[in-house]
């Protein structure tokens, strides 16, 4: 069973999101919160696997929120952005913070669903239009020192985080690099584990910080 915390300021929203988690067998809503500060509470009493963060809120956003359960987590818990096209400033900041997803609010109800199951699981959920933004967002940056020691990668692995950092499924890399989806994610969880990082969130930030992309 995945324990769920839902985070936002909205009550309806809240509850609607509870309701649809619950509906789901392997899925419990262990609590809710409505806002960045009681969110931080909660995920220290409740410890649930999973947390779906509304950006904009009262007294602490849900990026600062972010920020401190991650800081204080074990690895265990995960963080989920919920955001609307007119906060995806905050994606990248929310990625340096360890979130493993952005989903937008609109989303259909099986999609939420499966982001908690993602997340649970170790993956990164982006929706298709977070990605993009998030790309557009890293290429208008000045290339960073690098931060990451990517002759650590071997040469496919590099091509491999090159795709990702593009926003290609695994399905996609496959298919460009004519190797099995199975090879794809092997290679992922190695660079993942070569650079320290969470997720294919931070693999997108870290490419493009190094000037890889």
């Amino acid at each position: 069973m995945i324990t769920v915390l839902v985070v936002d300021d909205q009550a309806m929203l809240r509850e609607g999101f509870t309701a649809l988690l619950n509906a789901d067998p392997g899925i419990e809503v262990v609590g809710d919160a409505a806002d960045g500060v009681a969110a931080v509470a909660a995920a220290e009493a409740l410890a649930p696997q999973v947390i779906l963060m509304d950006v904009r809120m009262p007294r602490m956003d849900g990026l600062e929120a972010a920020r401190r359960i991650l800081a204080d987590n074990s690895g265990d818990t995960r963080v989920v952005m919920l955001t609307t096209f007119d906060v995806d400033e905050y994606v990248y900041e929310a990625i340096q913070a360890g979130a493993s997803g952005f989903l937008l609010k609109d989303a259909p109800a099986a999609t939420l669903v499966e982001a908690v199951y993602v997340v649970a699981a170790g993956d990164a959920l982006l929706a298709p239009s977070v990605t993009r933004r998030l790309i557009q967002d890293l290429a208008r940056r000045p290339t960073a020192p690098a931060k990451h020691r990517l002759d650590v990668l071997t040469d496919r692995e590099r091509e491999v985080l090159v795709e990702v950092a593009r926003g290609s499924s695994n399905k996609e890399i496959a298919d460009s690099l004519y190797i099995s989806e199975q090879t794809v994610k092997t290679h992922v969880s190695r660079i993942l584990t070569k650079l320290n990082l969470r997720d294919r969130a931070q693999l997108v930030v870290a490419a493009y910080e190094s000037g890889v992309v």
